[in-house]
């Protein structure tokens, strides 16, 4: 049976769009509360792709709730319930969206990306490659690709809506924050990795690195939008993790495999993806969510 992706929302909530990203769309519930609903869209290289990949919306949505939950003791975050029934005629098709959504409290976002990085790899490795430091933190010498490093390291991006994030040095972002938000920063996404790194290990799952976002309620840093998914996170099997080789990461790394591989040019909308790639890429999804919450 064909599974039909969902794109928006639009149709089936009854309050103003306050944002639509590439796959939340944030709606204003009044209040100082917010609906925030995940789509089924997918995005690489900061284009929107043709189709959606059926059901990620739920997984990622299901896989944060789960992660707000196990984390809230260290951590505050502005989740408020993933209760549909609660908003009553607000949903026009209840069913369609009933894992999909979020209530939480609304927060003033701070614009910089919390990386975490555990193991030298991706942009990262090519970062130590060619100059030995990633983010302009010097790392120890003779290090191999998807090595893990001596501790976790914090390398912050200057997140922009519209394009690719922007790498930053500590003493950028100190200079751009300040020091004390800078550190606080720094201390709580390290925490929340080293954190997540034990829970995935339990699970024969590598956290290599992650990006996490966090937002002010009057002087309170909490974490907002998601958090250790397979969109913001790169995850690997245990069994399938080593030294000096492309390790297949458990998300869209399908999608990201057939555009490098096409004749896309990165600079217009490519092709739609094949159903085969649609496909894999959601039973991707679906198992990172059981590895993690659903069989141990």
């Amino acid at each position: 049976m064909t599974r039909t992706a969902l794109m928006t929302a639009v149709d089936l909530v009854k309050a103003p769009l306050m944002y639509k990203g590439k796959v939340r769309e944030l709606y204003d519930l009044g209040n100082d509360q917010m609906l925030i609903v995940v789509t089924d869209r997918i995005s690489a290289f900061d284009y929107v792709l043709e189709p959606g990949i059926p059901d990620k919306g739920n997984v990622l949505n299901l896989v944060t709730r789960a992660w707000f939950e196990v984390t809230a003791q260290f951590m505050q975050n502005h989740m408020i319930h993933c209760d549909i029934d609660q908003l009553g005629d607000i949903i026009v098709d209840k069913e369609v969206l009933r894992h999909r959504i979020m209530v939480t409290r609304k927060a003033t976002r701070i614009p910089v990306e919390c990386v975490v990085r555990g193991y030298v790899t991706g942009g990262g490795w090519r970062q130590y490659q060619e100059t030995g430091m990633i983010n302009g933190r010097e790392l120890p010498a003779g290090l191999r690709k998807n090595e893990r490093l001596p501790h976790p390291i914090f390398t912050p991006a200057k997140k922009n809506d519209v394009g690719h994030d922007e790498d930053i040095t500590i003493a950028e972002m100190e200079a751009w924050l300040g020091e004390k938000l800078t550190a606080q920063l720094a201390e709580k996404s390290i925490m929340l990795y080293v954190l997540a790194h034990a829970y995935c290990e339990d699970r024969g799952i590598v956290l290599a690195d992650t990006k996490l976002e966090f937002g002010f309620i009057d002087d309170e840093i909490l974490l907002i939008d998601e958090i250790f998914t397979p969109d913001s996170s790169r995850f690997w099997a245990m069994d399938k993790y080593d030294l000096d080789i492309e390790i297949d990461s458990m998300d869209k790394e399908p999608v990201r495999t057939f555009l490098a591989n096409s004749n896309w040019d990165k600079n217009s909308q490519p092709d739609p993806l094949p159903a085969e790639v649609v496909e894999e890429t959601a039973q991707r999804y679906t198992q990172i969510l059981h590895a993690l919450f659903q069989e141990k």
